[in-house]
């Protein structure tokens, strides 16, 4: 029997999701920061077996909005959530569950999807933490099931992936045994440069950070990629290339090498820092830059 179908992971803000997407594709498709917040694309990752295809979406965490760039992604996590047909809810062992946590419970109460409850981080926490925090999860909802898992340690990562086939229908591959993602690779060399932009930064600053990629050529075995660095104020912009330029230099050469792993080719980078202003509030410049 062959099955395959759709699942996400959701959850609020720094649940976990992107780690655990990237750990159970075995390849690098999402970034990961410890900073919330961090997605702001749907990412499908493609998990091929033998006896299964899992097709995974990787959501921006659902939180309480304060910018049009917060609607519309908490309305990307929403549309995902009616399309999919497992949904993973992410509860962070090393934080107690919360008023968030209660609320994604009762919003995915109305969905068709087989819902399962992943308790993320157990690396970090102590045994009786664990028990304590799977005893709160187990009375927010009726659960399919219940994974403690820990996508830094591999800790029941294999696990997870038999209880999310377990439930998924029967059904041919939904794409070809190549595809490990669908993602533009221009989107996923933009997430990476973001990334590498959000390090230590200072908290205020990785709401305000987006990447559009302007070019992307390819001549003989490099590929040079032209990208610029949206900040909304002058000061941001500052903090960004930092002094003589040291940040942002350091900022290249850290994307430029998770590019190159991504595409397997020697890799050009130029970077350019430009201030586009209250960009998360303007209609106008949210489509320009993706969303």
């Amino acid at each position: 029997m062959y099955r395959a179908g759709f699942a996400c992971f959701v959850g609020r803000p720094n649940a976990g999701k992107s780690t655990l997407t990237n750990a159970i594709i075995g390849q690098k498709i999402a970034i990961t920061s410890n900073k919330p917040q961090t997605t702001r694309h749907v990412i499908r990752g493609v998990l091929h077996r033998d006896d299964a295809q899992l097709v995974l979406v990787d959501t921006p965490g659902l939180h309480r909005p304060k910018t049009l760039l917060g609607e519309r992604l908490n309305d990307l996590v929403r549309e995902t959530w009616s399309e999919v047909d497992v949904i993973g809810v992410c509860f962070p062992a090393d934080e107690p569950v919360g008023a968030g946590d209660r609320f994604i419970s009762a919003e995915i109460a109305e969905l068709k999807a087989k819902v399962i409850a992943l308790v993320t981080k157990v690396d970090l926490v102590s045994p009786t933490v664990l028990a304590q925090r799977l005893l709160e999860v187990s009375k927010l909802y009726d659960f399919a099931e219940i994974v403690p898992v820990s996508a830094v340690s591999g800790h029941q990562v294999d696990t997870l992936v038999d209880v999310i086939v377990r439930q998924l229908p029967e059904s041919p591959p939904l794409y070809p045994d190549d595809v490990l993602t669908e993602e533009p690779e221009q989107v996923l060399i933009g997430e990476l440069i973001r990334e590498a932009a959000l390090e230590g930064v200072r908290d205020e600053l990785p709401h305000s950070i987006a990447v559009l990629v302007e070019e992307f050529l390819v001549e003989g075995k490099t590929t040079k990629i032209y990208a610029n660095v949206y900040v909304e104020r002058d000061s941001q912009k500052s903090i960004v290339i930092g002094t003589k330029g040291a940040r942002l230099k350091e900022v290249g050469t850290r994307a430029r090498a998770e590019i190159e792993a991504l595409l397997g080719r020697k890799v050009y980078l130029d970077l350019h820092v430009r201030v586009a202003k209250e960009w998360q509030r303007d209609p106008k410049q949210l489509r320009r830059l993706g969303f």
